[in-house]
């Protein structure tokens, strides 16, 4: 019998590293994509399937999903979304074009990606669909607000989905990490440089903080866990007969959804105010 296959998506640290080689370690044949190609080559130094696949490119994606198939005879049996960044700024502050571009990355691009392989696992009868989602996915924090909206719309989207593949054997879950040890920071003040007029802001006193915790080297929050946090319950929601909609990862997701169902939204607004 062959080993299952799995297509993942943003592979070229951090969360994605990480799954592709756990679950490659745990048998699974792994297509370990990124967008750079000296990513891909990269991952394939470590001994991983790799393709380039960059989720903003419609061809791209069409092209890395045709080889995945070419190699597997035509099936595939799990898909994890997993590529994403973040676009810090005001809501007042971020350009259309830096919001657009945000949703292109986290959200347009996986779902073109979904809407591509669910044919494959409708014809095979079976599937898992998972998206690497986030506690800012259902609770808003200050100067997030491109990332928050993306998030939150991939939570919709997906609680659709999951309606619409009832009966189908086809099962999507939420993946929503906390605070992980990966490279978002430095990519995130990578976009916060490039698109944030700082000293024309109504928020240039608190971009000074946002600045120092972005450029923080190591953790910059409480609790933060390793990446393979995030690959054990990839591993859980995979091996599940009947995997959860949604797994929460981290502490502070797991407080944050409690407070957002107790408190009122005056109290919990006066939580997020204090932790942001």
């Amino acid at each position: 019998m062959s080993c299952k296959s799995m297509l993942i998506t943003g592979c070229s640290s951090g969360i994605g590293l990480d799954v592709a080689l756990g679950l490659a370690a745990r048998g699974w044949r792994v297509f370990a994509t990124a967008r750079k190609h000296e990513d891909v080559a990269a991952l394939s130094a470590r001994g991983l399937e790799a393709l380039w696949l960059d989720v903003d490119d419609s061809a791209s994606i069409q092209a890395a999903l045709d080889t995945v198939l070419a190699r597997s005879g035509g099936t595939l049996d799990a898909l994890f979304n997993n590529a994403g960044y973040g676009q810090p700024g005001a809501v007042e502050d971020v350009p259309r074009a830096a919001m657009r571009a945000q949703f292109e990355t986290n959200l347009f691009g996986a779902w073109e990606l979904l809407n591509a392989v669910l044919p494959v696992m409708r014809r095979q009868g079976h599937g898992r669909v998972l998206f690497n989602s986030s506690v800012l996915g259902f609770a808003a924090m200050r100067y997030r607000g491109a990332y928050n909206a993306s998030k939150y719309a991939m939570e919709g989207l997906c609680d659709t989905l999951r309606l619409e593949l009832a009966g189908s054997g086809i099962h999507v879950s939420l993946i929503e990490p906390g605070p992980i040890a990966s490279r978002f920071r430095p990519n995130a003040l990578t976009q916060f440089l490039r698109h944030i007029d700082v000293e024309n802001s109504a928020h240039h006193a608190s971009y000074a903080r946002q600045l120092a915790r972005l450029r923080t080297e190591g953790p910059a929050a409480p609790f933060t866990l390793p990446a393979t946090a995030v690959l054990d319950v990839v591993v859980r929601a995979l091996a599940a007969r009947r995997p959860a909609a949604r797994y929460r990862v981290t502490f502070p997701t797991h407080l944050f959804w409690w407070l957002k169902w107790l408190l009122p939204t005056r109290w919990l607004d006066a939580v997020l105010l204090r932790v942001t």
